[in-house]
């Protein structure tokens, strides 16, 4: 009984997880999210209508938020599939999941929520991807698990997503000259400025898996 519970909380994950990625990618697919102080999917000057489908996906697919909330659908539909099935790979995608989307939602809450103008389209998908995917992951994985998964060695491997999301979204920027977050900005920062924040933040990110590590060896106990 408490599996099938399981499979089924990990399978709501992933539908939820799912729809905002999905609907995000119609959306700015389409050009319908409303121009505003702060655009939160597009961060790039883009050609209206279809000339500008496949920069505007890049822009979109370019963010952390995006990401992180890919890599939880996958963990997530992964459980609700396959739950026995134990690898090493699936072990790091899971802590990378639960480690990415906690961030987003930290680093929406405290740096980017002040300044955000959520109008539009971005009244469903932001509180959808920032906050309600976040809350339901985190959730989830406290009541149930799976547990014993995360060594250290997992928690090394979960930081290769979140370090090749900072290869790709630099090297995409240095080429258009534009950038999903405004802290991560070169062009107005320079890369010492923002090197030294992405240290800060992947310090914290090592707590926080180190928090979850924690975390879950105490919930193992009888």
């Amino acid at each position: 009984m408490r599996q099938s519970r399981a499979r089924i909380a990990h399978a709501v994950t992933a539908l939820l997880a799912w729809a905002g990625v999905a609907m995000t990618v119609v959306i700015s697919a389409l050009g319908a999210y409303e121009r505003g102080f702060w655009e939160p999917h597009l961060y790039g000057i883009h050609p209206d209508g279809a000339a500008g489908v496949l920069s505007r996906l890049g822009d979109t697919l370019s963010y952390f938020t995006m990401w992180s909330n890919i890599v939880v659908a996958l963990s997530a539909t992964l459980l609700a599939l396959a739950p026995r099935t134990v690898t090493p790979a699936r072990r790091a995608l899971r802590l990378s999941g639960l480690l990415m989307i906690t961030i987003t939602a930290i680093v929406y809450a405290l740096i980017l929520a002040p300044d955000d103008v959520v109008v539009g389209w971005s009244r469903i998908t932001n509180p959808l991807q920032h906050l309600v995917v976040p809350g339901v992951t985190l959730l989830v994985w406290l009541v149930w698990g799976p547990r014993g998964w995360f060594t250290m060695r997992t928690v090394a491997a979960s930081l290769v997503i979140p370090l090749a999301w900072v290869a790709w979204m630099l090297g995409r920027g240095a080429v258009i000259d534009a950038y999903p977050y405004g802290f991560v900005n070169v062009a107005t920062l320079g890369y010492p400025r923002v090197a030294l924040t992405l240290l800060v933040i992947l310090g914290f990110a090592l707590l926080v898996a180190a928090a979850f590590r924690l975390v879950d060896r105490l919930l193992r106990r009888p």
